[in-house]
């Protein structure tokens, strides 16, 4: 028999609270009949705001659903069902039971010894025993209702191990003089969740404001840009929306395989998110493409949260394109903290992608200065975006690695054959342990890598050693702070203070724990270095660039570069070049804007300045993602051997939207918004439009802008309707061909209204 769970009367958890004595006397009343079950009342309200769960679409009792409600509680702590039952029980001739089991995927075992299904006598008063096992099935009280039925409270705990899955709920009731037992269905599974309330789990979380933010929040955000500028971007999570629960564990046990008996190990749980996340494996969720080409899909930059595309995928099981890093760690964090796991999005600057394990980022330059890239597929990225989940990592024996861990769903290499990264504990990197479970070098790589400059001169001869950066690689790793729409900033989590004893100890003990002969050998090169000192001519010559990092997208800009000669009596002839190329905030070249010769005399304790003009007409082309630009310098002096070698990224500013409310924000009350941005281009912007999300439960909003003249205004004005009280997020994004990717953002507080008859709707523009 199935049972459903709508038109359910609950009541608060301390109504329920009886005298023992009260119950034990309820339950020993006289049996009239055959003890039936006629419904189960899953407390949904009760359940939600003790477990936290309140907000998930499943749990929504409203009118409007077209799907019946599902439960969604936390491992770990008890959960209350109500049993509408035909009469009061009696010990003495009533037997009731439940049964827990994993509802299965196609061709899963489900058994007692994988911990997936789980037998529970109900405990009463007399019947309290202590078992060995973290699961248990409690009458809580017993009392006749209204309609004259007998409602018994269960609370059922359940193990703080236990399988993140959905599970089925069976009650099993045997009467003394009836010869078969009868079975009651759930009719619908309810679903489990990590818990990091729960001190026996392995991802608790002891501070509070970190739970909440690091599980509870269903917005955030994202640094881009390069160290010398950066910015945020909103990013709607939207955990709790239609499907998105539901996608992922539909990602864990059918697209990843992860068995239920692993889908409550964290630790596989995380590892299997990651790699499928990304589609390069012919399963997962996003496409990677930074070709800058995306007509047959959405542009990554478009992308203003995790929500369409973990819906489409969900709705289609087709990989959606495009992603980028940010991209895949945007929906990266929504599945985690979907399932339960406190996740935040971490953001490193200047980020090495080593492809070789060597721990070093090798650059090799011709005799003008020009980058061979054919020489080595290593590349260092504007801003590489990943993830860190909060565990502990038994696997690795120690408790000395649990905490943050980073994993990262960006098919950039392979992991044991797939594209999938971490858990790294954060502690591992720090220390230059990359030997430790998982992927710690690539990571190590990331944040302290030695970028090194090499010069070729021809087959036959020796590569000469131009520079060496030791610094330059990990800068500003960056995630939202707690509860304030700011950043914090963490790169003390991962290395220690450049150029410090202990710095230079870590990466020693990295490379001699690498594995890579490449390593050994830049191993051998430190010694040597350590043990002699090059002198090199030519450094009463001193370089300066500048850039403007004012600028605005649209704007022509200037590349500066001064030439001091120290020397008080002796002046020095200077020749090189400056190169402005067009990448991708990978590092991966477009094109070559311009690339200018200079030579110059300088006399002593005289200054030259080399000064390149770049005109709007010379950078830009429809469709650019993003104005980043490296600028590479080389130069030469006559009579000297010394060479002059610099390498900084640029980038051009976009303006903001500004957003502004109209009125008091009340719950599920219609608010006015005005969203407003200047076009900073010489030229008109066609074809465009903003992109609207709002953290709770409403759908995001597309408003169509058909033109914008060149230096003028935008202005929009749509409604919302808040459907959460208190803190509330508001994003606009702007995106065409023109321009892309500009962005505003607003929190406010919704207040409680005092009719709230009215349904949530999604938002609407006018």
């Amino acid at each position: 028999m199935e049972l459903n769970n709508s038109g359910a009367h609950t009541l608060p958890f301390a109504f329920w609270q009886h005298d023992q004595n009260d119950l034990e006397n309820e339950i020993d009343h006289e049996p009239s009949a055959e003890l039936t079950i006629e419904r189960i009342d899953t407390c949904l309200e009760e359940n939600g705001l003790n477990h936290r769960t309140e907000k998930f679409e499943l749990m929504s009792t409203s009118n409007a659903k077209a799907k019946p409600s599902q439960l969604v509680v936390r491992r770990g702590e008890e959960f209350l069902v109500k049993l509408i039952c035909s009469r009061p029980v009696n010990l003495k001739t009533d037997a009731i039971s439940l049964v827990l089991a994993v509802d299965p995927i196609a061709s899963e075992w489900i058994s007692h010894g994988h911990g997936t299904v789980v037998y529970l006598i109900l405990q009463t008063g007399d019947n309290n025993e202590e078992e060995d096992s973290d699961w248990s099935a409690k009458l809580r009280s017993m009392q006749v209702n209204e309609d004259g039925l007998t409602e018994l409270l269960v609370a059922i705990r359940t193990s703080p191990n236990a399988s993140v899955s959905r599970w089925t709920l069976t009650i099993n009731v045997k009467s003394e003089g009836v010869e078969e037992s009868n079975s009651y269905q759930l009719d619908q599974p309810f679903y489990l969740l990590f818990n990091a309330w729960c001190e026996e789990d392995p991802v608790y979380l002891e501070d509070q404001d970190q739970r909440r933010e690091y599980v509870l929040e269903d917005m955030t955000m994202i640094w881009k840009g390069n160290e010398r500028s950066f910015y945020p971007r909103k990013w709607k999570l939207g955990q709790y929306e239609e499907n998105i629960l539901d996608c992922a564990l539909w990602l864990l046990g059918d697209v990843a395989r992860l068995s239920a008996t692993y889908r409550g190990n964290p630790v596989k749980v995380c590892r299997a998110l990651s790699g499928v996340v990304n589609s390069n494996d012919n399963y997962g969720v996003v496409t990677g493409n930074w070709s800058g080409s995306y007509g047959d899909g959405t542009a990554p930059t478009a992308w203003t949260g995790s929500v369409k595309i973990l819906q489409e995928y969900y709705r289609t099981e087709s990989p959606v394109r495009y992603g980028q890093c940010w991209v895949f760690a945007g929906v990266l964090a929504t599945l985690c903290r979907a399932l339960g796991l406190p996740c935040r999005i971490v953001t490193n600057f200047s980020s090495a992608h080593d492809t070789e394990a060597s721990l070093t980022v090798d650059v090799y330059l011709d005799e003008e200065g020009n980058v061979m890239r054919n020489f080595s597929r290593d590349s260092i990225w504007n801003y590489h975006v990943w993830n860190e989940v909060w565990l502990k990592r038994p696997d690795l024996g120690t408790a000395a690695y649990d905490g943050w861990q980073v994993i990262d769903g960006t098919p950039q290499e392979f992991s044991d054959g797939t594209y999938k990264l971490g858990p790294a504990p954060v502690v591992a990197v720090r220390k230059g342990l990359v030997n430790v479970l998982y992927d710690c070098d690539f990571v190590f790589a990331e944040v302290n890598a030695d970028k090194v400059f090499w010069r070729y001169r021809g087959p036959g001869r020796a590569l000469k050693l131009i520079q060496k950066d030791t610094a330059g690689i990990g800068q500003f790793i960056s995630t939202k702070a707690i509860g304030v729409d700011e950043r914090e900033d963490i790169t003390a989590s991962y290395k220690c203070g450049e150029q410090s004893s202990e710095a230079k100890l870590t990466m020693l003990r990295a490379l001699k724990l690498g594995q890579s002969c490449l390593t050994k050998h830049y191993l051998k090169q430190v010694k040597i270095e350590d043990r002699s000192s090059i002198k090199h001519e030519g450094r009463d010559v001193e370089f300066e660039l500048e850039l403007n990092d004012r600028a605005l997208v649209g704007e022509a800009f200037n590349i500066v570069l001064r030439v001091r000669n120290v020397s008080p009596d002796e002046p020095h002839t200077v020749s090189g070049r400056i190169h402005l190329n067009h990448i991708l905030y990978t590092g991966k070249n477009i094109k070559t804007i311009t690339s200018h010769p200079f030579t110059v005399e300088v006399e002593p304790s005289g200054e030259e300045v080399i000064e390149v003009p770049v005109a709007f007409d010379d950078y830009y082309e429809p469709g650019m993602d993003e104005a980043i630009f490296k600028v590479t310098s080389f130069a030469t002096i006559e009579g000297a051997d010394y060479e002059y070698f610099s390498q900084e990224d640029y980038s051009l500013r976009k303006p903001d939207v500004q957003l502004e409310l109209s009125g008091t924000p009340l719950l599920r009350s219609s608010l006015k918004v005005k969203a407003t941005f200047y076009n900073p281009l010489p030229i008109p912007i066609t074809a465009g439009s903003f992109q609207i999300e709002c953290s709770g439960l409403c759908k995001s909003l597309t408003i169509p802008i058909e033109f914008v003249d060149a230096r003028d205004k935008c202005e929009v004005t749509f409604l919302i309707r808040p459907s959460f009280k208190g803190s509330t997020q508001l994003s606009a994004k702007f995106q065409s061909n023109e321009l892309s990717d500009i962005e505003g953002s607003l929190n406010f507080e919704v207040e409680e209204r005092e009719e709230n008859n009215t349904l949530h709707e999604v938002l609407f523009f006018s």
